[in-house]
């Protein structure tokens, strides 16, 4: 790899990737494994918000808690487990898992498939251009042949809360990273932000208040998902106040002051520190939007293949979150390897098969599209929901099971308590969607996930034989729910 000198001079490459992380990453090496001279830029950490204010130290602050809460229910370790967790040592696996916040790691992988960085705020400059502001004030002015790739991600959407300024609130960055559990930590949303952290930190000392303005958990699951989540917040001791929203914020003194908390209702509430999880906002007010014709702050509108379908031309493609069709890392890095792929075989004059599950079209967006959440229990799904069926009118047959009824969940302790939907095509015969709730779940999605992007028939499943004494053995009894 080589690192762009900073000065003035312009500097030509096949492709540009703005962003660096995961996404950006496996964009970057995709065409440079296609033979494209490739450069990414990135203003921040190499590794972006997934390795070092998201993804990773998330699930090490949550892994713990999941763990200890297995613990709980099993003879012979219930009285182990039953102490608080030790926070300290919590936090430093954190810290470990987010390498100390220091990106040599992800330099040294850039450096081994020979992608050049330049570090800088990037943006457009023109068709096919960029200019790179350096930390030191040069600028870096860069061409690409054949493409522009932003892959800039999200950053928290900031509600319009009057107060909300000055009383610096937390949001998942803060919430990743802090080196310690404030006494009381009052949450604004109900999502996966909201309920991993609010499970984290309950876990972790804080005494958890959630302000929910809807009338329940995981709206974009299926609704049982998001009510045993709930029910099992409340167990842990979080406070959960749904139809609740904030009419005022205030801080007492400049910096580490109680945030007081005014309610629509009236209410008064004290929080030590105050988490916005009310969603995600594109980081594109900054990356010269205009300059192309676009509208800064805007989230950039792609067609399967990722191009910009506002941009003449089709050199500007727009990768992952900062695209709004599945802001999660795992299905970002998915657009980034088809994106990769469709940007060597344009360069290449080679024909582009962008079909529904073709080699250069992101089908899984709309299909398939899997997400764990890491709470207890944890939530999985992929595919429809039936409010998502009814909405677009697709008839389906649901099917459900108490995973407690399975031999697998009492291998999970005492007291399991789970649920698993199977939605199918009636006239097609195949999953459409599926969710499961319960302990140890997370590890059944990718076999849902294979059933409903691979179309397989209900016929066939049945010969997919689940090993027993697992949880896995659910899919042999929705299949036999379903045929009644």
């Amino acid at each position: 790899m080589q690192e762009a000198a900073t000065s003035e001079a312009t500097r030509e490459y096949d492709v540009i990737v703005v962003g660096a992380g995961p996404v950006g990453e496996n964009v970057a090496e995709r065409t440079r494994a296609a033979g494209l001279r490739t450069v990414i830029v990135e203003r921040e950490l190499l590794g972006g918000e997934c390795s070092f204010w998201a993804c990773e130290p998330s699930k090490a602050l949550l892994r713990p808690v999941v763990a200890r809460a297995d613990a709980l229910r099993i003879p012979g370790l219930r009285a182990a487990a039953a102490g608080p967790l030790d926070v300290d040592a919590v936090l430093a696996h954190r810290d470990r898992m987010s390498s100390h916040w220091k990106d040599d790691s992800q330099v040294d992988w850039l450096d081994s498939v020979s992608v050049d960085l330049v570090r800088g705020h990037g943006r457009l400059d023109g068709p096919r251009r960029v200019a790179v502001r350096t930390a030191q004030g040069d600028t870096v002015h860069l061409t690409a042949r054949h493409a522009v790739v932003l892959s800039t991600g999200t950053s928290a959407a900031t509600p319009p809360i009057p107060g909300l300024d000055s009383v610096r609130p937390w949001t998942s960055r803060e919430a990743t990273t802090s080196d310690r559990a404030p006494g009381r930590l009052a949450v604004i949303g109900g999502g996966v932000v909201a309920v991993e952290m609010a499970t984290a930190w309950q876990a972790l000392g804080s005494q958890v208040t959630m302000l929910v303005l809807e009338d329940g958990l995981l709206q974009r699951m299926e609704p049982f998902a998001g009510e045993m989540v709930a029910d099992g917040l409340r167990e842990a001791g979080v406070d959960i106040r749904f139809a609740t929203s904030v009419k005022h914020l205030t801080r007492e003194g400049d910096t580490d002051g109680a945030v007081h908390i005014t309610l629509a209702n009236g209410e008064e509430l004290e929080a030590d520190e105050i988490l916005l999880a009310t969603g995600r906002a594109p980081r594109t007010s900054d990356v010269g939007l205009e300059t192309v014709g676009l509208t800064p702050g805007d989230w950039l509108g792609v067609d399967d293949t990722f191009r910009v379908t506002a941009v003449p031309d089709g050199w500007l493609y727009a990768v992952g979150d900062v695209n709004r069709r599945a802001l999660l890392t795992h299905q970002g890095k998915y657009q980034a390897r088809i994106a990769g792929a469709v940007i060597g075989a344009r360069a290449a004059g080679e024909p582009v098969d962008d079909s529904p599950w073709g080699a250069h079209a992101a089908t899984a967006d709309t299909a398939a599209v899997p997400q764990v959440v890491f709470t207890v229990p944890e939530a999985a799904a992929v595919g429809l929901t039936v409010q998502e069926a009814e909405r677009t009118g697709r008839r389906v047959d649901v099917v459900d099971y108490d995973l407690a009824r399975l031999a697998g969940a009492h291998q999970y302790g005492e007291g399991y308590r789970g649920r698993a939907r199977m939605l199918v095509d009636p006239e097609r015969g195949t999953v459409v969607g599926v969710t499961f709730v319960g302990p140890g779940v997370g590890e059944l999605l990718h076999s849902a996930t294979i059933a409903v992007a691979g179309e397989v028939p209900l016929e066939r499943l049945w010969h997919a034989v689940p090993a027993f004494p697992t949880i896995s053995e659910v899919w042999l009894r929705l299949l036999e729910t379903h045929r009644g």
